[in-house]
């Protein structure tokens, strides 16, 4: 990767700013992906650097996330949220507000994750929106991450109207047939028409990849980067890809934690302003793996304390032993990184 080794003398960005229209923006991200040893470790400066540009103070942002529901409509590849074996459940409105409310008093949360499997039912689109509504009057400097898929435009208006101030909407892959090999129940184009209304309707948009899908090749996380930069997101991320069990990727081997890690670095060095998640999918795969993806430029950190226990097994992304970080834990990794953290 051209001048990796001159982090003290360049603009962190400038290799790859320069020749964004070119050749060589292709050559110095794939050179940036396979670096390893002293090279990552450049890169991996790099990154902080501009993380250090975008957010001077140093500051991690800490999200509670409560798993609202695991209906999902999708059935994707590679994730088992779907299994038409897994009982189904959906927190009721009274009990998300309470939930929330527990977070925000007790913990001192002031930033909440809402996800759920992707499910545009209006029945239960209606009673995210009421309970949305709630806390934000109960709680008005609460700040409210959506992340319930692909929806129509009047549903994320109004989920907007509730006092919903983010959403989370991964385009997975930006190359179309990719997506839509791994998501064969959606299409690339209704995906991103979703992110553009998100922007109209006045949302701080966060979108990301999964790094190591199935017949994912370089130009395409080369084309990844590209389009997540362009997209200009409030909030960014990658996560490496792990095959659920029991779905149709299952047996396929995991992506690579390095490469995924180069990734989040380039990421944080085209976006150095955007919030980036250090993902649990890293810790699942490496030991301190959420740790090193906070000295790869990420500076957010998600605890899985929202949802009730009893409900957490039928949640489980990968498999029933989904790996899912504590307080303490994520605390840890963010000060080892020097960083604090701010709810």
């Amino acid at each position: 990767m051209q001048n990796i080794q001159e982090t003290q003398t360049i603009d962190p960005r400038a290799i790859f700013t320069q020749a964004r229209a070119g050749d060589l923006f292709e050559d110095s991200v794939k050179a940036a992906l396979r670096a390893r040893g002293a090279a990552q470790e450049a890169l991996f400066e790099m990154a902080r650097a501009a993380r250090l540009e975008g957010f001077p103070d140093r500051r991690a942002e800490i999200r509670s996330v409560v798993e609202i529901s695991n209906i999902c409509k999708q059935r994707c590849n590679y994730c088992n949220i779907g299994c038409e074996d897994t009982k189904k459940y959906v927190i009721p409105t009274d009990d998300l507000v309470q939930i929330a409310s527990f977070l925000y008093r007790e913990r001192g949360r002031r930033v909440l994750l809402l996800q759920s499997g992707e499910n545009k039912d209006k029945r239960f689109v209606s009673g995210v929106i009421r309970a949305c509504a709630q806390i934000k009057d109960r709680m008005p400097d609460i700040q409210l991450i959506g992340c319930i898929g692909n929806l129509s435009y009047e549903q994320y208006r109004e989920m907007r109207e509730a006092g919903v101030d983010r959403y989370l909407l991964k385009i997975e892959a930006s190359r179309p047939s990719l997506y839509e090999a791994v998501k064969p129940n959606d299409t690339w184009s209704e995906r991103r028409q979703c992110l553009d209304d998100l922007a109209e309707l006045g949302f701080m948009i966060g979108s990301g990849v999964i790094v190591g899908l199935p017949g994912q090749t370089e130009d395409d996380l080369v084309a990844d980067l590209r389009f997540l930069t362009d997209l200009n997101p409030h909030m960014v991320s990658a996560s490496v890809f792990i095959p659920g069990h029991n779905t149709n990727y299952e047996g396929m081997p995991s992506g690579d934690v390095e490469t995924t890690l180069n990734f989040m670095a380039l990421l944080r060095i085209m976006n150095p302003t955007a919030l980036m998640p250090t993902t649990s999918s890293l810790e699942k795969l490496k030991p301190d793996g959420q740790f090193l993806g906070i000295m790869a430029g990420a500076n957010t950190v998600t605890i899985h304390d929202g949802t009730p226990q009893e409900l957490q097994h039928l949640f489980p992304i990968y498999d029933d032993k989904r790996y899912r970080p504590n307080d303490d834990h994520l605390r840890a990794a963010v000060e080892r990184a020097g960083l604090w953290l701010q709810s």
